[in-house]
């Protein structure tokens, strides 16, 4: 392998969108949430998806490694905001320390809305949420989402949709506690390492990397274009935006043709 595109999935959500951004188009009557990325064999330990929300999604909590238990798998994840309404906001993390009592009971009556930190979300802000981060995403935004390969969500409030919680599970992995500044920025523009996590890494540069890019990059890789192309030195592949490539190594790519391209491996 020298690089490929990856197949895409589309995933209805109660809370997606049925018109999307450019270049993605929702199925005639369908509400798309997701637009993720198989993940490939040879990168099998990260993921990485679109979001779009015009409707808030479920206050939820994802375990560690450590807090796991068999048949469930930790998540950390990211998120970059692509687009924003302009009351767009995303909760993570809460106001104050709150105990595991006064979570379960803003749980069940609905308050837990009012414990969280909402964040106002505009174009360019980037969030790091590791394992134990109680979070939502609120409506009218387009965001990329780079995660751990993994579906392990405990739900903790859904605004009355007929869908499970997992309250018990949740209070038992909630950090409840507000989220680190130093976990939060913007990125206006120009080459920026946006996270380097136990599970993961993530960049975001423009037109060719750097040499400091090119040494963290060798190994297997994803690239998600968000404007213009990148594609494989020896012509096996090409990627423009809304699709993404894995790559053997950074060097076999061309970027010649490139304009913002987010790139990620495993830690």
């Amino acid at each position: 392998m020298t690089a490929r595109r990856l197949a895409t999935r589309m995933v209805p959500k109660v809370w997606g969108r049925n018109t999307l951004p450019a270049p993605f188009a929702a199925p005639p009557g369908e509400r798309i949430g997701e637009i993720w990325f198989e993940p490939p064999p040879e990168l099998p330990q990260v993921l990485v998806k679109y979001l779009f929300t015009s409707e808030k999604l479920s206050v939820q909590v994802h375990p560690s490694e450590a807090s796991a238990l068999a048949g469930e798998a930790g998540k950390e994840e990211c998120w970059l905001v692509l687009e924003a309404e302009a009351d767009a906001r995303l909760a993570i993390g809460f106001e104050r320390e709150v105990t595991p009592a006064e979570i379960a009971a803003a749980a069940r009556d609905g308050s837990i809305e009012s414990l969280l930190t909402w964040h106002p979300a505009r174009p360019g802000d980037f969030f790091y949420l590791p394992a134990g981060t109680v979070h939502a995403i609120g409506p009218g935004l387009a965001l990329v989402e780079v995660q751990q390969t993994s579906d392990t969500t405990f739900r903790l409030y859904d605004y009355g949709r007929p869908r499970e919680l997992h309250l018990d599970r949740a209070l038992a992995v909630a950090e409840g506690v507000p989220h680190p500044a130093a976990y939060r920025r913007s990125v206006a523009g120009g080459a920026a390492v946006l996270a380097t996590g136990p599970h993961f890494r993530l960049d975001r540069i423009e037109g060719e990397p750097d040499a400091a890019t090119l040494a963290a990059y060798r190994g297997v890789l994803l690239a998600l274009p968000l404007a213009g192309e990148v594609s494989a030195r020896d012509g096996s592949a090409r990627a423009g935006a809304g699709e993404c490539l894995v790559a053997e190594g950074l060097d076999s790519l061309d970027f010649s043709g490139a304009g913002v391209t987010l790139l990620t491996r495993a830690a």
